[in-house]
């Protein structure tokens, strides 16, 4: 492939900020690496453009560039925001179109397409700002038999998510979870192994290549996978994971479902908690979501399969410049 100019859009005004500046460094060493001219593009928390430590208008910013690197966790970048953007000034991008990126970013109508296609999911219930808010948050509460899962409506990263116990912790994690959402997800808790599942398109010659499944075993101090944990560094990963063959294939079928379903493009990850019960799926991490730190999960599903971050990272610019 020829050099080209490679934009990374990184930081955002979400609160995954500081993930996605840390994903977007380790892109951009690798574009240099691979040969290709890197683009520092910064978006501040307030949802300015910057270039080289000054303000420009996004079709400036994007002057002359071949292919947009999307990696801002969060709004504005995985909701389709960006990808409006995007596409207006016409410039090829990593990641989903705009419309399954919205879907994808939202829980509730990302559960509402897959329940029509057999997934097994928590049973949940959504709650929204209304002058009836604590009745309905007792209705909710009573509905569930604690300890029940309380989770932003849109977002990533696992930011507001908690796991509570009795309604003062309830109440107090509503609260929590509606300043990063208009709309909160209560869910059924399914004590289980906690696994998350990768595919990429294209890789191998395969449509969409299913990456091993990793087993999540957060530290002692966290009921859950939430997001100290997951970037705290004391979480164990495991990958392989410890998973039967059933369940191993049953991820990965699930994993490309998702992908499919949700007309995803280029890369995605789903997260899943196995029980006795089965598989439930959790929530998908779309392109832009889906992090490149040192402690993300994707590149040690890569590295288990013997593909090396560059690799990868040089297969999805040709597929986003190619439009594919």
């Amino acid at each position: 492939m020829a050099k080209l100019k490679v934009a990374v859009l990184r930081g955002g005004a979400g609160g995954e900020h500081e993930v996605s500046l840390n994903s977007g460094s380790n892109i951009l060493a690798a574009v240099e690496r691979l040969g290709h001219v890197p683009l520092d593009i910064f978006i501040d928390k307030k949802g300015a453009w910057h270039v080289r430590g000054v303000p420009v208008h996004p079709e400036r910013a994007l002057s002359g560039t071949d292919v947009v690197w999307n990696v801002l966790h969060g709004e504005p970048g995985e909701g389709g925001d960006v990808q409006r953007t995007l596409d207006r000034i016409g410039v090829p991008y990593t990641g989903s179109k705009a419309y399954p990126s919205a879907v994808a970013f939202n829980k509730v109508l990302t559960k509402d397409i897959l329940a029509n296609h057999g997934v097994l999911m928590p049973r949940h219930i959504v709650l929204s700002v209304s002058p009836d808010l604590e009745k309905e948050a007792k209705e909710a509460f009573r509905a569930f038999s604690p300890p029940i899962i309380v989770k932003p409506a849109i977002g990533g990263s696992s930011v507001g998510v908690t796991l509570v116990k009795t309604f003062a912790e309830f109440w107090g994690a509503l609260k929590n979870a509606f300043a990063e959402s208009p709309k909160v997800l209560v869910e059924e808790y399914i004590k289980g192994k906690e696994a998350t599942a990768g595919v990429v398109q294209g890789l191998r010659d395969t449509e969409f290549y299913p990456l091993l499944p990793i087993e999540i075993i957060p530290p002692s101090t966290s009921a859950i996978f939430d997001y100290d944990a997951k970037y705290s560094g004391q979480t164990l990963e495991r990958v392989p994971g410890n998973f039967t063959r059933e369940e191993t294939e049953e991820l990965q079928r699930l994993a490309r479902l998702v992908h499919e379903v949700l007309d995803l493009r280029h890369y995605s990850r789903s997260d899943f908690i196995i029980s006795p019960r089965g598989v439930h799926f959790l929530e998908v991490n779309n392109a832009a979501g889906v992090g490149m730190t040192s402690e993300s999960l994707l590149p040690k599903s890569l590295n288990a399969a013997g593909i090396s971050t560059d690799e990868f990272i040089d297969h999805i610019i040709r597929l986003a410049f190619e439009r594919k």
